[in-house]
């Protein structure tokens, strides 16, 4: 049981015990926390998963892969920003190191499986392992976990799918555990606890401001309209924070990494109806089925819109039925049926 000291996870881990499962708690320490204001991972919260366990009768164990997420999750993130696209480190690092580092313990362990307190639900139909949206809609992270390959998600037990947070709340104030209770939440980025990731660039970047010096704004024509203060610092459909008067709101539409500029447009500017998709895995069929409709999330908060999807080789192809407002390159996209992830990838941009 993946244990990260927080509230999901505790009880993910009771849970699992009441249901009849050996379970053995495996905390991963990602990121040297104990210098940052995120207590929700920090040392504190090590002790508390460890506390837990202890208390729980069930053993514990603490992996540091620091490195190991340095080299591919924080890398990739910088990368990303210093290519003029927006990241989202929590699906690399699912797909890449915690599911990863989780099986090869459980392996080590003679463990038949792993869980995680992640909001989701696993479904299996003809031979194919998927991923469903949670029962509560709100707390739903279906979305972040479109990227786990078969093998994983065999092995994979969400105890919390069909459960509200304020269910699990009451169940952890029933069981005793009033403090867990009340935990505050974790951040979305673990390693940017004040959610400024400019000032996480500034710090972890030589030379920043060197190898991406301030350049130009310009309007749709090619005009140049103002300065910024470097591309890095801005992402699609961005309104405030420009800088730049207009008298209407203006709004980031296109980033340019080998000519430091950034294009500004109208709200209108930023609606496509089409998008590529690249690094694809498919979940719920080995192949997109022809003629193929469902719905598809360019963000994690997105409602979804209806969509066409074609499969071109590695790739997806997408259609919206209504245009879609900052398609973000870097960023996922995940195609529904219904409740259930068929397919995800990481957008190209529009095609």
């Amino acid at each position: 049981m993946a244990m990260s000291g927080g509230l999901d996870s505790s009880v993910s881990a009771i849970l699992l015990q009441e249901q009849g499962y050996e379970v053995i708690g495996v905390t991963l320490k990602l990121w040297n926390y104990e210098n940052t204001c995120n207590a929700a991972h920090g040392a504190d919260a090590i002790g508390d998963a460890r506390d837990l366990a202890s208390r729980l009768g069930i053993p514990h164990y603490v992996l540091d892969f620091t490195k190991e997420f340095r080299a591919i999750v924080i890398q990739n993130f910088i990368d990303e920003y210093l290519d003029g696209r927006t990241p989202n480190p929590c699906i690399l690092c699912n797909i890449f190191l915690k599911w990863n580092s989780l099986i090869d313990k459980a392996n080590e362990l003679n463990c038949d499986g792993i869980a995680t307190g992640h909001y989701a639900i696993l479904n299996q139909k003809n031979g194919r392992f998927f991923v469903s949206k949670a029962k509560d809609e709100k707390k739903d992270q279906s979305y972040v976990l479109w990227g786990l390959p078969q093998h994983h998600l065999a092995r994979t037990l969400f105890p919390l799918g069909n459960y509200t947070k304020e269910e699990i709340r009451s169940m952890a104030r029933e069981m005793g555990f009033e403090r867990l209770a009340d935990k505050r939440e974790s951040y979305d980025i673990c390693f940017i606890p004040d959610n400024d990731y400019r000032n996480f660039l500034q710090k972890h970047v030589p030379d920043l401001e060197r190898h991406c010096p301030s350049g130009n704004f310009i309007d749709i024509s090619g005009k140049v309209v103002g300065k910024h203060h470097g591309y890095p610092f801005y992402t699609i459909g961005q309104r405030k924070g420009l800088e730049v008067a207009f008298g209407v709101p203006k709004y980031v539409c296109k980033i340019n990494p080998q000519t430091h500029e950034i294009t500004l447009g109208d709200k209108a500017d930023l609606l496509s109806d089409r998008l590529q998709l690249t690094y694809c895995n498919l979940s719920k069929y080995d192949r997109i089925p022809p003629h193929f409709t469902g719905e598809t999330k360019i963000r994690y908060r997105d409602a979804g819109q209806c969509s066409q999807v074609v499969q071109v080789d590695d790739c997806l192809h997408i259609t919206f039925q209504n245009p879609v407002s900052a398609i973000t390159p870097g960023q996922s996209a995940v195609v529904y049926e219904g409740d259930d992830v068929v397919a995800g990838g990481i957008i190209i941009g529009k095609s």
